[in-house]
């Protein structure tokens, strides 16, 4: 099953959605050499190693105090011109690069490198919620399903290409902190990159479409409860949502896995694990991109309810396993059998909701529900990852704890295929 061409073609012909993909595709871009040039420092570091303390606060850094602003931020996505959102956030992004530099020449890998890293994330996560906020407004109806899946696969794969390549560009620069230096000022590129083409949209076109009340802070904490209970209303979306994060649950639980063992099993080499990992990495992309080729013409085959179901589960029932095995015999082909299973059940998933969202959500709710989706994908993914930071040995062999991992997102699943029976969707 591929991606309907014709339903592809329609949206590239739009000029504005090719801008608005091309603003993606530039600032995931740099996220991934950002999140490289992090990883060299904090986690790959031979002066560095990742205890489990050190991984569950990275990620919790990254991703968990975002979860608690980002629906505020949301409400504002609801108020503000999008196009303007992704045109000064992105510079905004770039410039609070800058005290990371500081703190890579610096040698600080304290909480104030913390603290500004946490910052670009927050920032770069609520660009996210924007894009697909913004997306209906650049296709007909009729393909959401399709842009779904072909712009945010395309900004996970640039994600895992600028990864990639940050880690060349830190061994080309001559590695260590100063080569961290160099990916991160290459990020900033990105970074302004993506505001300059933001800035070619029309102002107004990306919405929202309706009233825009000032923003109090009273104002803010009533669109949040305004949002959440939109959500609640909308079976469909609210349980797409459900699913999402019981996966990235999974996710962020053998991610941890993988990383322990290319760490503190597959070799003693820091820079070799490394590149072992940006393989991992590169191999889930690859998944990413086969999950979002299939599945707008699955669902239109299958349904929302079979084929979001059927994908999350063969990642529970294949791609845990596989990892279970690739840790026990130290196989990385299993490890990147696994991560393929797994990469293409998250895109699945995330391209089914997305679009369940967009399609049972009113515009004028839309960023605050993109942003509570986000914050739930947050926290689905550091409980994860703190699950198996704390309760994994440090080789990462742990059968039983991902056996346990895979039994949720089971459960979740019977849950959400259930649900799905008495749904009511507009045909696609």
């Amino acid at each position: 099953m591929s991606v309907h061409r014709g339903h592809l073609r329609a949206i590239l012909r739009g000029r504005d959605f090719r801008l608005l993909y091309s603003t993606r595709v530039s600032g995931q871009f740099g996220d991934g050499l950002l999140q490289s040039a992090l990883a060299t420092f904090v986690l790959f570091s031979p002066e560095r190693a990742p205890t489990a303390a050190a991984i569950a606060a990275s990620f919790a850094i990254l991703l968990l105090p975002y979860s608690v602003i980002g629906p505020f931020a949301g409400v504002l996505l609801d108020r503000w011109s999008r196009r303007q959102v992704l045109v000064r956030a992105n510079i905004l992004k770039g410039l609070l690069v800058i005290p990371v530099i500081a703190a890579f020449l610096a040698a600080n890998d304290g909480p104030l490198l913390g603290l500004f890293v946490l910052l670009v994330l927050g920032v770069g996560r609520f660009i996210l919620a924007g894009l697909s906020a913004s997306l209906p407004h650049v296709v007909d109806e009729r393909d959401l399903v399709t842009a779904n899946a072909f712009t945010p696969t395309s900004g996970t794969i640039a994600a895992a290409i600028g990864g990639l390549l940050g880690v060349g560009i830190r061994a080309l620069a001559g590695g260590g902190d100063g080569g961290g230096v160099v990916v991160l000022i290459t990020a900033i590129v990105c970074y302004l990159a993506a505001s300059a083409i933001a800035v070619r949209i029309g102002i107004h076109r990306l919405g929202p479409d309706g009233s825009r009340p000032r923003d109090t802070v009273a104002g803010v904490v009533r669109g949040l409860r305004d949002g959440a209970r939109e959500l609640r209303s909308q079976a469909p979306a609210s349980h797409g949502i459900g699913l999402v994060m019981a996966h990235r649950f999974e996710f962020g639980a053998l991610t941890v896995a993988a990383l322990l063992f290319l760490r503190n099993t597959y070799t003693t080499d820091v820079d070799q694990a490394l590149v072992l990992f940006g393989v991992v990495t590169g191999a889930a992309a690859v998944g990413a991109f086969v999950g979002a080729v299939a599945t707008p013409r699955m669902v239109r085959w299958i349904g929302y309810r079979t084929w979001p179901s059927i994908i999350a589960a063969q990642s529970a029932v294949l791609g845990v396993p596989l990892v279970i095995l690739a840790g026990a015999f130290t196989n990385l082909a299993l490890l990147l059998a696994g991560a393929v299973s797994i990469g293409i059940a998250g895109q699945s998933v995330k391209v089914s909701a997305d679009t369940l969202v967009q399609e049972t959500i009113p515009d004028d709710y839309r960023g605050r529900v993109f942003a509570l989706f986000d914050m739930t994908n947050n926290i689905g993914l550091v409980a994860g990852v703190t699950v198996v930071a704390f309760l994994a040995p440090a080789s990462g062999i742990a059968p039983v704890l991902y056996f346990g991992v895979a039994l949720v997102l089971l459960l979740v699943i019977g849950w959400y295929a259930r649900s799905a029976r008495t749904w009511k969707l507009p045909s696609l």
